[in-house]
Parts: C-alpha cells; sequence; structure tokens
C-alpha cells in the first residue's frame, strides 16, 4: 500500500529563491508560471523579469526596487533551508510538509531600526471561476490614476473583487491591511494561506491582471500575496504599516499553506 499524499513544493535558489512549484496532497499545481528567457541573466538593479511562480520580495514589494531586492540574486542552501542577502538585509527560510500544510519559517537579520515589508508575491494558476475569500466590509484600498482610492471588501465600483473572472482587459492592484489569511476556491480546491507574525503588522496584496498588462503583450496573471506589512510599498509607509527591526537584530514570522 502506498503512503499517504503530502503537499509538495519545488524552489529555485540559483534564480532568486524562487518556487517553481506547489502542488497540493491531491495533486493540483496551484502556482501559474510563463518562459521568460530574461529571468535566467538578470543581476541586482535590473528591472524585475515575471516568471511566475511565487518570489520572496524584501524589503518591499512595490519599488524601488521593484519586488525588493532578493528576486535577482542567488540563494545558498543551509542544510535545512535556503538564505539570502541584499539591502542590507538577511533573509532565513526553512520548509517543512505534513500531509497537506507547508510551514515555512522565516527570519530576517539586518541593523535594528531598519523597516521592511515582506510578500510572498505568489502568482497562481486559478480557473475564471475561482473566488477569493477575505471577510466582507473590511477597508481596502486599489491603486488608481494619482494614487489610492479606497474602498469595502470586496464591491469596487459595482464589481465583485472576490470574483476573478474573465479576461476583460482590466488590472487592479489591492491592498488588504490588518488580515492574516486568505483562502482562494476554484472548484473544489482549496488553498489558504496564514501569516503567523506575533502582533506585527499584516496585510494580503490582490494583483488582478485580467490580460490588462504590460501594454504591449499582456497575459493573464492573477497574484494573491500575504504580507508582512500593512501595504505593499515600503516608501509610502506610515507609523506601524512596516516591521521596524528590533534591538535583537532579528526579527521571525511563519506562513502557513494548507492545500488538501
Amino acid at each position: 500500500m502506498g503512503g499517504a499524499r503530502t503537499m509538495t513544493v519545488t524552489v529555485d535558489p540559483e534564480l532568486g529563491g524562487r518556487w517553481t512549484s506547489l502542488r497540493s496532497a491531491s495533486g493540483r499545481e496551484w502556482l501559474w508560471s510563463r518562459q521568460e528567457p530574461l529571468r535566467a541573466r538578470v543581476a541586482p538593479g535590473d528591472a524585475f523579469v515575471d516568471a511566475g511562480g511565487l518570489e520572496e520580495c524584501l524589503p518591499t514589494l512595490g519599488g524601488p526596487p521593484d519586488h525588493g531586492d532578493l528576486w535577482s540574486r542567488p540563494w545558498r542552501e543551509t542544510g535545512n533551508g535556503h538564505e539570502a542577502e541584499g539591502g542590507g538585509f538577511r533573509l532565513r527560510r526553512r520548509m517543512e510538509i505534513e500531509g497537506d500544510t507547508l510551514t515555512v519559517t522565516y527570519e530576517v537579520s539586518a541593523d535594528p531600526g531598519r523597516r521592511f515589508i515582506w510578500a510572498a508575491h505568489a502568482l497562481l494558476d486559478v480557473s475564471p471561476n475561482a473566488r477569493l475569500e477575505l471577510p466582507h466590509g473590511l477597508p481596502a484600498t486599489v491603486g488608481v490614476e494619482g494614487g489610492l482610492k479606497s474602498f469595502s471588501w470586496p464591491e469596487l465600483d459595482g464589481v465583485d473583487l472576490g470574483a476573478l473572472g474573465p479576461d476583460d482587459g482590466t488590472t487592479l492592484m489591492v491592498v488588504v491591511p490588518d488580515v492574516a489569511t486568505v483562502t482562494v476556491i476554484d472548484g473544489t480546491d482549496r488553498l489558504t494561506m496564514t501569516v503567523t507574525s506575533a502582533g506585527l503588522p499584516t496585510g494580503v496584496a490582490y494583483w488582478r491582471n485580467l490580460c490588462g498588462w504590460p501594454e504591449h503583450a499582456p497575459y493573464r496573471s492573477i497574484g494573491v500575496e500575504p504580507l508582512l506589512g500593512r501595504t505593499g510599498d515600503l516608501g509610502a509607509c506610515g507609523p506601524g504599516d512596516a516591521v521596524t527591526v528590533p534591538e535583537s537584530g532579528t526579527v521571525g514570522w511563519t506562513l502557513t499553506i494548507t492545500a488538501p
């Protein structure tokens, strides 16, 4: 008799520590990816190259630098995980799988007083029928020309943003602060991501690109991105919106992903 099926995850340490596969215990692949030859030639300081998967974004999600400073750097194996350094930060990551649950333990080391945001920038392979589940009525913001617009999740100008929907040429970047758990439902499949952070600020960023970006060659991409921080742009953070490194010089948190 075969053993019980478990979740599986594959990462690419040489190319930014990117997660290239996340399969549920049932065998469902959750991560979307695209062929992008430029990704193999990136160097620190280069413009972001989107190959899909899940990117570790630190010390910011929105630039500069766009998607942070670690996605373009090689990561090192540490025996029980991986680590990378860039921009004055060191990020360590350890992954453990038990059945249908993946627990990722993180630790940042930096000078006391440094501020940062971290995002698990997960681009998901989901159908137009999928839904993003967050508690209704939460305050949220969406990027608009000239700044940000506030609304109550999930309805924006009569549109239910929880419905991923068919391609319609629109692109939205939404942030829902002060929430630690988000669930994506696609048919009978569920993916739940939770950040546990011992009182640190959390949120969820949501990239809803229904073939509206980039202008010259648009494609569909859906990003569901747990945050350590209340917004995705470190430069726009107010008091309490980002994480401040304490006197110990280290900050830890966990990301738990469940997918039966």
